[in-house]
């Protein structure tokens, strides 16, 4: 079956707490629901905004952690990579920030439907962990990345 190109902008966003562990979201695409991943918090930019912006509200619609896009640190990476997701073959431009979170309580309340039916939980993991799992996650080399943002002190 021929899927549906999709190219696409976006804010990638690791919420670190204060023992240097990232925010990751648990789920599948709904055609291999068999299959399922962890990845981190984040989407597409909407018209207008800025990649801050985009980390920002992602932030709140997919966990319910509000902050100021003067907060988000970074950023930590680009890169494209390309992947296919339900009926589209996607194309995604993707840029990572980070932020520190405190006893942040995670809510799924203002995802998307599809999203609330794709996403089956979420997890703190550090970079050992990251690195010792044989669980599937994006990107690859998330475990790298933290390192990254953890090692430069600009979170705090």
């Amino acid at each position: 079956m021929t899927k549906i190109p999709l190219r696409r902008f976006t804010a990638r966003v690791l919420p670190v707490d204060a023992q240097d562990r990232v925010l990751l979201l648990h789920g599948f695409d709904p055609k291999r629901p068999d299959e399922p991943f962890w990845f981190t918090i984040g989407g597409a930019t909407e018209d207008g905004e800025t990649l801050q912006q985009a980390a920002a509200r992602e932030l709140y619609e997919e966990v319910g952690i509000r902050r100021d896009v003067e907060e988000f640190a970074g950023p930590y990476g680009t890169s494209t990579i390309e992947f296919i997701w339900a009926d589209y073959a996607i194309t995604q431009d993707q840029t990572f920030f980070a932020i520190r979170t405190h006893d942040a309580a995670i809510s799924f309340d203002h995802m998307e439907q599809i999203e609330k039916e794709t996403t089956t939980g979420h997890r703190w993991w550090s970079a050992e962990e990251l690195e010792g799992t044989d669980e599937t996650f994006f990107p690859e080399d998330l475990a790298a990345i933290l390192r990254k943002v953890t090692a430069t002190g600009e979170l705090g």
